[in-house]
């Protein structure tokens, strides 16, 4: 196959995830793959250009991209989320048309923003992938010719070995966007209760920490060490449990994939999650973890991990084994590489 990838950007975390860790599969199958990323990346600009030059570059980088598959003889083309974040759908008619076969992969509510755009635009797919069975139930009100891959990752890159901890103290962690550090204001009243008991650190791997501003986390010792993506793994293993907390009342939240909790386990570190969608799916019946609801939820779980190293050792290797077998790239590359082929 001839495959042309459309993507946002070589660190923006649906690349990294859902497409980047499959490339080196198909190419080892012998397809030949094409990335087209976003430049500058999504969600990016330069601020030498200022913000809507940069915004006219990336498009003009789009247009140099579609003359290439114009040009090219490839077979599909692989578009990734909501890459043109706009509500037309021009774009993505002019590349099928190039390419012959369309997909889309979607692993958020994209289709909340621009709910026009996506009644015209689904249905335009040869095959739309879902991250989880929430999109995929969605989904096929609009196009039936779906399939179900989650946000997976390389298991074997997650289970080298971690490094030595460098605090003494339970190292509680989170990892994100700046922007998603609001989602901490569902766990900060337990965190604030928690770390008034138990001495205990919060780890936020994150670019920078503006957003928590808005949030009250007095009497919790903060560290903050700005995120890495050459660093991410060996960051999570510094970590004795990780958080997930998401707003339990937003339509958006209930289709998320569930990404951190997948990555916290696949090092081998427990959860505590808020049951909103997929996380149901993935805290296997609290044998990787715990699910909370409430403020007492959210503090029992963070004390009976704190207090107990031995429980954190059997959930985080259950976790690292639910995580091989449900949600690792190697399971679910020749799901996507035989679907693909089908087209």
């Amino acid at each position: 196959m001839e495959i042309l990838f459309l993507a946002s950007g070589r660190l923006a975390p649906a690349t990294r995830f859902r497409i980047v860790p499959y490339l080196k599969h198909f190419r080892e199958d012998g397809h030949r793959c094409t990335v087209a990323n976003s430049f500058p990346q999504k969600y990016d600009y330069f601020p030498w250009m200022g913000f809507r030059p940069s915004q006219l570059l990336k498009r003009s980088v789009r247009w140099w991209h579609w003359l290439r598959a114009f040009l090219g003889q490839y077979d599909l083309v692989y578009i990734e989320r909501e890459i043109f974040d706009n509500s037309t759908s021009d774009m993505e008619e002019r590349f099928r048309r190039a390419c012959g076969r369309l997909v889309l992969d979607i692993d958020d509510a994209v289709f909340l923003r621009y709910p026009q755009k996506f009644e015209r635009l689904l249905p335009m797919a040869d095959l739309v992938v879902c991250g989880n069975r929430f999109l995929e139930e969605r989904i096929a009100q609009w196009n039936p010719t779906t399939l179900q891959i989650p946000t997976c990752v390389d298991i074997e890159q997650y289970s080298t070995p971690a490094p030595p901890k460098a605090s003494t103290r339970p190292v509680v962690g989170w990892m994100g966007t700046t922007n998603n550090l609001r989602y901490l204001s569902v766990a900060a009243d337990a965190l604030r209760s928690v770390a008034a008991e138990i001495e205990f650190e919060l780890h936020l791997f994150v670019p920078e920490l503006s957003a928590l501003s808005e949030i009250d986390l007095t009497g919790v010792k903060i560290v903050h060490r700005p995120w890495s993506a050459k660093e991410e793994v060996q960051q999570l293993q510094s970590i004795d449990v990780g958080l997930m907390p998401l707003y339990s009342d937003q339509e958006w939240d209930r289709f998320k994939c569930g990404m951190k909790l997948i990555q916290y386990l696949a090092v081998g570190v427990p959860g505590i999650a808020s049951p909103v969608g997929v996380n149901t799916d993935i805290l296997d019946h609290e044998q990787n973890g715990f699910s909370a609801r409430s403020t007492d939820e959210w503090k029992n779980a963070l004390e009976i991990l704190l207090k107990n190293h031995d429980l954190r050792y059997r959930m985080g290797r259950s976790g690292q084994e639910f995580v091989r077998q449900h949600y690792s790239v190697h399971v679910h590359y020749p799901v996507l590489r035989d679907a693909l082929m089908q087209l």
